[in-house]
């Protein structure tokens, strides 16, 4: 519980709330979009802190807040008056809290993801399939999240429906992979963890070659991420907004 939460920071007039990173994230294309004759090098300095925006510790975010000169995005002041200040950020907890019973003194939240169930009934799936692993299970379902700043789309706003396959393979068996020469020459776009801290950039491999250097930990996670690339691609989503 204590885990799921975002910074969040308030306007100090307004108290209105935003959230934190995603204030920094603009405010850092705005400064881009404002000197255009600023180098490659230069922009990705600033890139560079744009990607690690929600990896930040308070702290860290408040001093990247204050060395951008981040201000309020609220169009709730004096005419002519400058953008009003922010407080420094604090956590914000995305579970909705409800009380359960009539008495209304046991806590209990609503879930945020759906994935819970699969891992909570763990035991009774692999039960069910004999003891046996490799297994799949999967679900559809509700979640519920106490998002900021809920926008009307697809992807922030407070309940959505959700389905998904867990593939749960015994740790010890997971780097190989019974079908993974069916996809190893299947082709992705990946953008590994050095190169969003480092300079930004994808590449193409094969899936056979990224398992093979270690971008990809093993032969089961890189099957299936080759299986959801070719379904995508069958289903007619452009490969090259995929990574």
């Amino acid at each position: 519980v204590e885990r799921f939460t975002d910074f969040m920071v308030r306007d100090e007039k307004t108290r209105e709330c935003f959230r934190a990173d995603k204030l920094l994230e603009e405010a850092i294309d705005n400064l881009i979009l404002k000197n255009p004759q600023w180098t490659k090098e230069e922009k990705e300095e600033h890139y560079r802190v744009q990607r690690q925006a929600d990896a930040y510790s308070c702290d860290e975010l408040h001093e990247m807040l204050q060395k951008y000169n981040v201000k309020s995005p609220s169009s709730i002041r004096e005419k002519g008056a400058p953008p009003n200040d922010l407080t420094k950020p604090f956590p914000f907890n995305l579970m909705f809290q409800t009380s359960i019973g009539p008495e209304g003194t046991s806590v209990g939240y609503l879930r945020p993801e759906t994935s819970q169930g699969l891992f909570v009934n763990f035991r009774r799936l692999l039960d069910y399939n004999q003891s046996k692993m490799p297994f799949a299970a999967a679900q559809i379902g509700t979640g519920f999240r106490n998002e900021i700043s809920p926008r009307n789309g697809l992807l922030r706003v407070r309940e959505f429906c959700m389905a998904e396959i867990e593939h749960f393979v015994n740790p010890e068996e997971k780097a190989k992979h019974i079908r993974f020469n069916n996809v190893k020459d299947t082709k992705i776009r990946l953008f590994p963890a050095t190169n969003q801290l480092g300079d930004g950039e994808m590449f193409m491999s094969t899936i056979g070659e990224a398992v093979g250097n270690g971008t990809v930990n093993n032969e089961n996670l890189g099957y299936f991420m080759a299986r959801t690339q070719l379904f995508l691609e069958e289903i007619g989503v452009n490969p090259d907004k995929m990574r």
